[in-house]
């Protein structure tokens, strides 16, 4: 297909993950439909299993498509010698449940995790595959509202204090001391189901008790158990996940900030709104917290057990308003624009960009304007100019020049 010029309306797929809300991501969209299953993520890429649309004249034409026929004109021969795609696949989520305790594998792991998949003959589609694809999974986040998410393992001395304060844990102290944050998980994960009722069980209701009282807000990882079961009762087993809880770094993203996940470091999101960007890749190891596929020893094989300090990141800024958020991957990079009336903005694309405004809206190359909630394609060695026509943000995903 001939390609005319240089900068398209995108619009991408909503995905209806049962953990998503109902309300935050088709109020972004103005899709003034009544959506009965929850909205949990909108994803605009390549990925060839949800591929954004892209207005070509008058028709609507798959973004995979487009970059397949012609990927020197859409993301520079150099990028696509050296990725085979568009590196990136770039979200809104709105996390109203929380989502699996996960880590993502190296590229290493899984390029080998997927050829030994596909030699055992497991369908790409199967619920228990592991490896969708060959690729690693690094992502960066930024906070759309305030945003709580779990993050890799507590310093040691936190982690001690939990157990000891915890009564149900307590009894795990000796082994931590002893043996490490490793020992200590590989335990709690590989332990039979009844045993791990019999710890949680009192837990849990002990939580749901301080929640209610008010005694614990959103620091305290009791809330979070609570929440998991206090709307519809404790089920028969017990969510193992809940370790993950009490363990992990329980985080409060504000606003604007961004939290980078390098692959091995364990984590789930909690609850909020956030821009998300990250690899190409839908490959995803879990271990709780989740009725989709669990595997703990696989997700055991990946995960760096280590303490983590993590890092929110206020980003760097740039020229005309922009933030760059520093992403240490060849794969992404990830900006935001905030401009006020009048104000401009102007860059060069280097491969392919992706725009979306999340608030107000903006004017490209004084001939497109994108409001609220719309998305643009621009494509690679694109000279543009953002004019904005009242306060607006919007967010880039890009390649970093090679």
């Amino acid at each position: 297909m001939q390609l005319n010029e240089r900068i398209y309306k995108l619009k991408g797929v909503i995905q209806h993950y049962a953990w998503g809300g109902h309300s935050f991501i088709p109020q972004l969209l103005n899709n003034k439909e009544v959506l009965e299953k929850p909205s949990a993520e909108y994803w605009m890429g390549a990925h060839p299993s949800a591929p954004s649309m892209i207005l070509v004249g008058n028709d609507w034409v798959k973004l995979n498509q487009l970059i397949t026929e012609d990927p020197t004109n859409t993301i520079s021969n150099s990028v696509m010698s050296r990725f085979g795609e568009l590196p990136y696949l770039f979200k809104v989520l709105d996390v109203k449940d929380m989502l699996s305790i996960q880590v993502h594998p190296t590229k290493e792991s899984a390029e080998l995790g997927f050829a030994e998949e596909n030699k055992a003959g497991i369908p790409l589609n199967a619920p228990h595959r592991n490896y969708k694809d060959q690729n690693h999974k690094p992502e960066v986040m930024v906070a759309l509202s305030e945003f709580w998410l779990l993050h890799g393992f507590k310093s040691e001395s936190a982690l001690e204090d939990v157990l000891l304060n915890t009564p149900e844990l307590k009894i795990l102290l000796p082994l931590f001391k002893q043996e490490g944050i490793k020992a200590l998980y590989q335990f709690v994960m590989e332990m039979a189901q009844e045993d791990v009722n019999s710890m949680l069980e009192p837990l849990v209701k002990r939580a749901i008790r301080l929640k209610k009282e008010g005694s614990i807000n959103k620091t305290d990882p009791g809330w979070w158990a609570a929440k998991l079961y206090e709307e519809n009762g404790l089920t028969e087993n017990i969510d193992r996940g809940i370790f993950s809880i009490y363990f992990f770094n329980i985080v409060k993203v504000n606003k604007g900030d961004a939290v980078f996940q390098k692959a091995g470091v364990p984590h789930a999101y909690l609850e909020g709104q956030n821009i998300e960007l990250m690899a190409n890749s839908d490959n995803v190891l879990r271990g709780g917290l989740t009725p989709k596929h669990v595997d703990v020893p696989e997700l055991m094989k990946h995960t760096l057990f280590e303490s983590v300090v993590p890092d929110i990141m206020k980003g760097n800024p740039g020229a005309g308003g922009e933030l760059v958020y520093p992403c240490p991957v060849p794969d992404f990079g990830l900006s935001k624009i905030e401009m006020s009336a009048g104000k401009d903005y102007q860059a060069t694309s280097f491969s392919l960009e992706i725009l979306i405004v999340t608030e107000g809206s903006v004017i490209i190359n004084q001939n497109m304007v994108l409001k609220k909630g719309e998305a643009a394609a621009i494509l690679a060695e694109t000279q543009y100019f953002l004019t904005a026509t009242g306060n607006c943000t919007i967010f880039k995903a890009f390649v970093p020049s090679i």
